[in-house]
């Protein structure tokens, strides 16, 4: 019976094993024909190298966007919004832009902050945060959509984009009872 990789062997190069005859059955017998045929030790270098640069040419964006309820004594409720930028990529992003449109002006107001934001650059292995504060207008479940970013490669002339993840539901202006904060410290007598 033949070992799993040798059978994938077989099927990448059937060439080889028709023109030389060989019979690929165990690992020892593949590993010596491996390191003794030139065009495989060439076929093994251009794909570690083509693989090794095609990871390193691009920023790699990943964003976390949340949002919290904060209620006000008067009765009101605040959102505040965070959005965390990180780039996991090998080189920089340029004319960052942040836009977060998913806030309707009919249920919320701009307490602090703007709902867009840019950067000149984010460098590879760099993080940008951005956040703001609303108002809720009026009662309900409010379901956020992702935030956009969007950033410029220098190699490339279409701009890219990216998006955050999308915020859990929030239930706007909620009847809720209020809190015990102190029965959740149980003292033993």
């Amino acid at each position: 019976m033949t070992e799993p990789w040798c059978r994938l062997f077989k099927f990448i190069f059937p060439f080889l094993i028709k023109e030389k005859n060989i019979k690929v059955t165990s690992s020892g017998r593949l590993m010596a024909m491996l390191i003794g045929n030139p065009l495989i030790k060439a076929f093994f270098i251009i794909f570690l190298v083509s693989a090794a640069t095609a990871t390193g040419d691009a920023p790699f964006i990943i964003a976390h966007k949340k949002a919290s309820l904060n209620r006000l004594k008067s009765g009101a409720e605040r959102v505040s919004v965070s959005v965390n930028i990180y780039n996991q990529g090998f080189t920089a992003a340029y004319d960052v832009s942040l836009i977060d449109n998913s806030w309707p002006q009919d249920a919320f107001d701009i307490v602090s902050g703007n709902t867009s934001h840019s950067w000149q650059k984010l460098d590879a292995g760099g993080h940008l945060s951005h956040s703001f504060e609303l108002e809720a207008k009026r009662k309900g479940m409010f379901h956020g959509a992702p935030a956009v970013i969007y950033f410029r490669i220098p190699t490339k002339a279409v701009q890219q984009e990216a998006y955050s993840t999308p915020i859990l539901p929030l239930d706007i202006l909620e009847e809720r009872p209020p809190e015990k904060k102190f029965e959740w410290v149980k003292v033993d007598g």
